[in-house]
């Protein structure tokens, strides 16, 4: 009795506390403008302080996973949102270009510990029945779109409130993740849950163990190693365009008080895209990954080109919003219909491998671009490096959708049985 009323506490809390917590609030239409503008940071070395968030990711995975089985889901994602409020905290006092690098790594840390607990808690909560996995798909939607609408509100105003105080922008970024710690707070454990795990080296060697092995996995499936590889690199590429944009508009002029505006109306975008995934889907079948790549770097090239030639303001500001319209759409339905294609063919029992090597592969991968474009920003201006990155990933993308011609979106009865019975793969 009082495991089921703990259970429907965690369900009761999960929507509101996901609006807060799913990402930061007030913070990424202003972040660029705040690290150059207020604390005086190039904009180099802002970029090279986010390449070196997903390699501290990859650092702590292990760690984080083996505090986790140690300490329990509840209790850990209550340490992860204080690490996260850290990290905020950190980048508002930061005077140098270290200390904002060690807000990285907290917010790394935090946001490690909340990606493994957060959906593992509510799914823990919900009965176990056929219709768990669709009660437990609408209320994380529900939560997550909460959060868009939120933070399409929030990037509305943060302009102009960076514009008055440079500050307030963050300070309110601070405020919801506090809001979200305070939720963590009410979650109850559940089950199982309230059998820790202790620590020790074996059971810290196990978990780098099966690390490895997630990575050897993917490799005897034709299919799977090419969408694990695939949708890695395009989750990179997504990732490590928000600095770059925030660097454009800078570059051609907008005032600051619009950032804000434009963050908004594409987070409405994303929000509309990702809704009408399955009609993406539906309409483009097994072309839907190349629909989805390509506009991504042909819009980044003709970005790059177009605000090279310098004829205007209004058609720079032009070229800017279309390109990053082209971004947002491609954005909405990528994340939803690779978990589809990963999962396809899959068992309970090696999904966390499928998901352990896509994190790894993409966040190496959004180290070696972000890291590309910070170097870049040393030698030339934000117009060629998203030229320069959009001709480089462009032709590595063509050269990979060549290559998964035959071996990806195919008939079922098309594929062989090693992508087939991928559940045979241990």
């Amino acid at each position: 009795m009082e495991d089921t009323k703990a259970k429907q506490t965690n369900v009761n809390i999960y929507t509101r506390y996901k609006m807060f917590s799913w990402d930061f609030l007030f913070y990424y239409a202003i972040i660029f403008l705040f690290f150059t503008q207020i604390k005086g940071i190039n904009a180099a070395d802002v970029l090279l302080a986010e390449a070196l968030y997903p390699i501290f990711k990859i650092i702590f995975l292990v760690p984080a996973t083996v505090m986790i089985e140690s300490l329990g889901k509840r209790n850990s994602l209550i340490i992860g949102n204080i690490f996260v409020c850290l990290a905020i905290l950190t980048y508002i006092i930061a005077n140098n270009l270290i200390v904002v690098i060690i807000g990285e790594l907290l917010s790394a840390i935090g946001f490690i510990i909340k990606g493994v607990c957060e959906s593992n808690i509510l799914y823990d909560s919900l009965e176990k029945d056929k219709k768990r996995g669709s009660r437990f798909a609408k209320i994380e939607g529900r939560g997550l779109a909460y959060f868009y609408w939120l933070e399409a509100i929030a990037s509305a105003i943060s302009g102009f409130l960076f514009v008055i105080n440079g500050y307030i922008p963050m300070f309110l970024c601070l405020l919801s993740v506090m809001i979200a710690t305070v939720f963590s707070v009410k979650f109850r454990e559940v089950g199982t849950e309230k059998n820790k795990r202790k620590i020790d080296r074996k059971v810290v060697a196990t978990e780098c163990k099966n690390l490895f092995k997630s990575f050897k996995l993917f490799s005897k499936s034709p299919r799977l190693k090419n969408l694990i590889v695939f949708g890695a690199l395009i989750s990179a590429i997504f990732l490590s365009l928000s600095m770059l944009r925030s660097s454009i508009m800078k570059d051609i002029g907008i005032p600051d008080k619009y950032f804000g505006i434009i963050s908004a109306i594409m987070e409405i975008v994303l929000a509309i895209a990702t809704k009408n995934e399955s009609k993406f889907h539906k309409k483009y079948r097994n072309r839907t990954l190349t629909v989805i790549s390509i506009p991504v770097v042909v819009s980044s090239i003709f970005l790059g080109a177009f605000c090279n030639l310098n004829i205007g303001y209004s058609f720079s500001v032009t070229v800017v919003i279309i390109a990053f319209l082209v971004q947002y759409i491609a954005k909405g339905p990528f994340y939803p219909l690779i978990k589809q294609y990963l999962n396809n063919f899959t068992t309970s029992r090696i999904r966390n491998k499928i998901s352990s090597s896509f994190n790894l592969l993409e966040n190496l991968l959004r180290f070696a671009i972000t890291f590309t474009a910070s170097m870049l920003l040393r030698y030339t201006n934000t117009a060629n490096t998203f030229l320069i990155l959009g001709v480089v990933l462009g032709i590595i993308i063509f050269l990979m959708l060549f290559n998964m011609k035959n071996k990806v979106g195919l008939k079922p009865e098309e594929y062989s049985e090693k992508d087939t019975k991928i559940a045979d793969l241990q």
